[in-house]
């Protein structure tokens, strides 16, 4: 197959998988992102291709849906693989800027599925920041922040008491 063949059918593949994403067909966008990440390891290393920012691209679309179908773990190495190349080389204020926000709010899920709540209030309250410092155009802003709002007002009293290991009140050392 031609090398450009390949990068078409990789990119095929990751849209589909985001319409997939937005249909809610949570299986089949799953395969779609595998599918997209699988044509593009065929293309030819001294193509000019950007490998890494497409796995991002590729790894937050299936972490989002990994989250919707209650894998979490997977979604947590999916959206990490996202975050690696975009907290290096994220744009915020550019279109990957969505897909950044995206992996990070991702994260955030995928944390709180797996009972990591500390870490899911921090990646929520990052996420929020994301949101309110972009600027220009992103699709259901307000929703976000909503469901963001939601998931910190429910994870704070979670944290909120909790003690490191070992951890003794200072009137506990002279008893």
């Amino acid at each position: 197959m031609k090398p450009l063949i390949q990068v078409g059918h990789s990119y095929l593949a990751l849209s589909q998988g985001e319409q997939q994403l937005r249909d809610a067909l949570y299986e089949e966008a799953a395969e779609s992102y595998k599918r997209a990440l699988e044509v593009s390891r065929s293309i030819p290393k001294e193509e000019a291709f950007d490998y890494d920012g497409f796995d991002a691209l590729c790894h937050t679309g299936l972490s989002g849906a990994y989250v919707k179908l209650g894998r979490y773990e997977e979604a947590l190495c999916s959206s990490e693989i996202g975050l690696r190349y975009f907290d290096r080389r994220g744009e915020l204020h550019k279109e990957e800027g969505k897909q950044w926000i995206a992996a990070v709010l991702n994260r955030a899920q995928a944390l709180e599925g797996t009972g990591r709540w500390e870490e899911a209030l921090k990646a929520y309250q990052i996420a929020s920041e994301m949101i309110a410092e972009r600027k220009g155009e992103l699709p259901a802003k307000e929703e976000l922040q909503q469901l963001i709002e939601e998931r910190v007002s429910k994870l704070q009293p979670l944290t909120a008491d909790k003690k490191p290991a070992g951890y003794k009140a200072w009137w506990e050392f002279w008893s």
